[in-house]
């Protein structure tokens, strides 16, 4: 994929998506839908390409708060919800295929494990869970935090995940037996989220302590503290060839780090007016999204730190944004209710 650092996009549709805000967003592997979730205790799937509605699924009895495809298929979607269960849903229509229940607090994380036959949750119950899909049985209750969990990621290969805590620490799991392998820790305040690179060779955090941190997954160390924020860090991301990373900062800024050989700081791109939550990398590496409080999106050039396009529109604070899988189309959902999308037709 190549991107004209050039090339803007244009807003191509505004969906008007639920009566109450929007909680999260998924895009599928291939692009061409999204789901959102809502206070409204719905979720829906959507046609980028249209914009149009293609189904709602109703069921839980408050907020749904977590949203995700069963990727590369994406025939079929997990929901998890305030109510403290989790729902399997063909994503062709509304029929609920499952109830997933044994959280005594709210779901605010799922996933599907990369084969498909289990998924994994978090809580604020201050557990992370496994469940078969087929039986509906629930395989593990991983304990090891002491507070809310707010996010998890499983390998590549699924024999790992990891889960990030209030508790400012990461769990490692062992998911073929269930056990903690370790417990990251160096954060001194809550950890905002944390993934793998794509080899699996080194884990990223970010926390509300104003840092980040890579960390050795062979060794299970440190392996570098990124401190050049000045306030929380709020989002962190790998590039597709986990050469470089991203972070988003309630100090009104992105910065990006090289993190193959000697890590340093590449670039800081400054021009949000207010704490930005979210960052994504272009499929290409060539592009940075940023979305803001400031009701903006923008896009940086990684080679030079240029702001090469503001995207306007929303009226309200940005939570997410992406790019689809060709990087031809961006999807950002805000607090107005609603989500954008914003597509590049000359984009290679």
């Amino acid at each position: 994929m190549k991107a004209d650092c050039s090339q803007r996009y244009e807003q191509f549709k505004v969906l008007d998506t639920h009566l109450l805000p929007i909680t999260n967003i998924a895009i599928d592997k291939f692009g061409t839908r999204c789901l959102t979730g809502s206070y409204d205790r719905t979720c829906k799937l959507w046609d980028i390409k249209s914009g149009h509605e293609m189904c709602t699924y109703r069921g839980h009895e408050n907020v749904v708060y977590a949203v995700a495809f069963n990727e590369p298929y994406g025939d079929k979607i997990l929901t998890g919800s305030f109510d403290k269960t989790i729902k399997l849903w063909a994503s062709a229509k509304d029929d609920c295929m499952g109830t997933y229940r044994g959280h005594s607090g709210e779901v605010v994380g799922v996933a599907f494990t990369p084969d498909q036959t289990s998924l994994g949750s978090c809580s604020t119950d201050h557990t992370a869970r496994l469940f078969s899909i087929n039986s509906g049985q629930e395989l593990a209750t991983l304990r090891g935090h002491d507070k809310e969990v707010i996010c998890l990621r499983f390998s590549t290969s699924g024999q790992m995940l990891i889960t990030g805590s209030f508790d400012n620490t990461i769990g490692v799991w062992d998911t073929r037996t269930h056990k903690l392998i370790t417990r990251l820790k160096g954060h001194e305040e809550e950890v905002s989220n944390c993934l793998f690179n794509f080899s699996n060779s080194m884990i990223a955090s970010s926390s509300l302590d104003g840092t980040a941190k890579l960390w050795d997954v062979r060794t299970m160390t440190c392996m570098h503290t990124m401190e050049s924020h000045d306030d929380e860090v709020l989002d962190v991301t790998f590039d597709y060839t986990g050469t470089k990373l991203a972070t988003a900062s309630g100090d009104k800024t992105v910065k990006l780090w090289v993190v193959h050989g000697a890590i340093q700081l590449l670039q800081t791109f400054r021009g949000h007016r207010d704490e930005v939550s979210k960052v994504s990398f272009h499929p290409s590496g060539k592009l940075v999204l940023s979305g803001s409080r400031d009701s903006t999106c923008r896009l940086w050039q990684t080679d030079t730190g240029s702001c090469v396009q503001v995207l306007t529109g929303h009226e309200d604070e940005i939570f997410s944004c992406d790019f689809n899988y060709n990087g031809d189309t961006i999807i950002s959902a805000s607090k107005d209710r609603s989500c954008c999308i914003w597509r590049s037709p000359n984009l290679d």
